[in-house]
């Protein structure tokens, strides 16, 4: 019996992915647990394991195209099991076909006054497991395979559950909800068109480099989050030198370790990752501001999951730092350097870059003074990072000379008030200019 192979869901908010490339062709021979493809989602490229041993057949889906979450794109076959039938069209199986047994027969006749709905029902069908008989058995007979039950492994409909189906009298043509429905979802909202934007500029003038998954993902999410979540801004200043200082006496001190390119010490830290430490203990110090709005009820999270954004060719993503609050800064230092690697060649699992509590954002490194993030939700905050810069300060009167960092809180105003917000990004200013709280 062939075994279905489908598009998986591996990514929160995936509901098409596309398959960047097959690893066989068909008719290959195939083991179960050979990485059959992969598949790109909107943030991370992951490779998906054959779910059976035997010969690769019918693959539907090509590389490139947008296909559906939960949709066959091919079946394994077993050594000799015939696969001509399923693979060949229904027109061609129908035209060649001799007279045989009477359920064929009867098949074939209600196939003939069935064909115009059955047209009208893939998309339903298509999140339906079951072999390929048996959806040639239910398309040639007006069924609708999501209200046949599945005997097969994991629900999957066979040959016997659409014949006992046919047989019991349940059989139902696919309603036409699909036709009927497309009209009920209005359109996003555009400021302006395609064609109006393009008349803007001089014909010749541009080239057009077609969106790919991460960037229409970014841009959902982001117009999802500043049109739905109610943001408001504060803003602090931090003298860095005694931050600085320690950095520095912890990189000094850190122990040397042989590795396959020689000496190295365990750890570098960089200001990131003890920006990474001194959100995760505010946040420790300041519970009701690690939340999350939901419409139910606010989520009280038990621990700093701390995210961080990272650029990457295309887009941007932001692997976590889980329990950044329990970790020493040579843990959050080394396991951000590999969290950052893994995602500039989009080999995070889902799990490394979904969820979190709060986020940073630091653009210090290219100069950049002060700026304001947006949330991403379910985050209630996200922090800001400027650069340090060395900057006039008044002290017991007099003007001196400090090193200055600009940090700026997005707060959701339906989870985090002004006051609480306040209180979260005082005591992170607090810890940056007493650093010694961030290694105690």
């Amino acid at each position: 019996m062939a075994v279905e192979v489908i598009l998986p869901k591996v990514d929160m908010d995936m509901a098409t992915g596309q398959i960047s490339r097959w690893f066989f062709k068909e008719g290959d021979a195939v083991r179960q647990g050979d990485v059959l493809f992969e598949i790109e989602t909107d943030k991370a490229s992951m490779e998906i394991d054959a779910p059976a041993s035997g010969i690769l057949r019918n693959i539907t889906s090509k590389e490139g195209v947008d296909i559906p979450v939960g949709h066959a794109v091919a079946w394994i076959y077993a050594e000799g099991e015939d696969t001509g039938v399923a693979a060949r069209p229904a027109a061609e199986a129908k035209a060649d076909k001799p007279e045989s047994s009477s359920a064929e027969s009867s098949s074939q006749d209600r196939s003939a006054q069935a064909a115009p709905a059955v047209r009208d029902m893939p998309v339903q069908a298509g999140a339906v497991r079951a072999t390929p008989l048996a959806r040639r058995l239910a398309r040639e007979a007006g069924l609708d395979l999501s209200g046949v039950f599945g005997s097969g492994p994991q629900g999957r409909v066979v040959k016997a559950d659409v014949e006992a189906t046919i047989a019991g009298g349940g059989a139902k043509a696919a309603a036409p909800t699909t036709a009927t429905a497309a009209p009920a979802a209005a359109p996003a909202a555009k400021p302006m068109s395609d064609d109006a934007v393009l008349k803007l500029f001089e014909e010749g003038s541009y080239e057009l480099i077609p969106h790919d998954n991460m960037r229409k993902t970014i841009a959902r999410r982001l117009v999802e989050a500043k049109s739905t979540v109610p943001h408001f801004y504060l803003t602090v200043d931090c003298e860095l030198d005694a931050l600085l200082g320690l950095r520095k006496q912890l990189n000094d001190a850190a122990p040397v370790r042989k590795t396959e390119k020689g000496e190295e010490p365990a750890y570098k830290l960089s200001v990131n990752d003890l920006i990474i430490k001194a959100l995760a203990l505010a946040l420790k110090e300041v519970p009701d501001a690690n939340v999350s709005w939901t419409e139910g009820a606010m989520v009280k999270h038990a621990h700093a999951d701390v995210g961080v954004a990272v650029s990457i060719p295309g887009g941007l993503i932001t692997p976590i730092v889980r329990r950044a609050e329990e970790k020493s800064l040579s843990s959050i230092s080394n396991e951000m350097k590999d969290l950052a690697a893994r995602a500039r060649t989009r080999k995070l699992k889902p799990e490394e870059y979904q969820g979190g509590t709060t986020a940073v954002s630091n653009l210090g490194m290219f100069g950049i003074r002060d700026f304001a993030a947006v949330i991403n939700p379910p985050h209630a905050t996200i922090l800001a990072i400027g650069a340090g810069e060395q900057r006039a300060v008044v002290k017991d009167g007099e003007v001196k000379v400090a090193t200055v960092m600009s940090v700026t809180l997005s707060t959701d105003h339906r989870a985090v008030d002004g006051a609480l917000g306040a209180e979260l990004i005082g005591a992170f200013k607090r810890l940056v200019e007493n650093p010694m709280g961030l290694v105690i």
